[in-house]
């Protein structure tokens, strides 16, 4: 039996169409047209001034800008600040800023890093805060709770 030429072209098109179905109905799209980034979040704005004043400091007598093994020595984990020599405050800002959490700010690796294990933080070569009562500790719990989500 001989099959007519528009059979033929009815039939490929319902095979071509089938094949495309699963991918039309998983949501394909073509790697040219990538889909959107996911909405909603917001940023979180935190006071450069605060910082200057209060949390810089604490930066700075804690020894964490120190250079060598320190942060102020270059990237060391995830964290870079100016060195001791050539402070650089607004870069310094900008680098903590990397290191706080928009939601769950009390869990901001700025925070929990420094802090003792046994008080709730994470590991980290250097733990200048035994609890989270320390007043330093405080002083930048303080500025991130103070920012505001955008």
């Amino acid at each position: 039996m001989r099959m007519s030429k528009t059979h033929c072209r009815r039939v490929a098109a319902t095979a071509v169409a089938l094949l495309a179905l699963p991918g039309a109905l998983h949501g394909c799209s073509s790697p040219t047209a990538p889909p959107p980034p996911p909405g909603g979040g917001g940023q979180l704005v935190l006071s450069f001034d605060q910082f200057e004043q209060t949390v810089e400091p604490i930066l700075v007598r804690q020894g964490c800008d120190a250079t060598g093994d320190c942060h102020g020595g270059g990237i060391r984990g995830s964290l870079e600040l100016s060195p001791p020599g050539a402070k650089d405050v607004r870069f310094d800002f900008d680098q903590v800023v990397l290191q706080v959490f928009s939601t769950q700010r009390d869990r901001s690796p700025i925070l929990t890093e420094p802090l003792a294990l046994a008080a709730g933080g994470t590991p980290h070569g250097f733990k200048p805060f035994a609890s989270t009562s320390d007043a330093d500790y405080q002083s930048i719990l303080t500025w991130i709770m103070s920012g505001v989500l955008q």
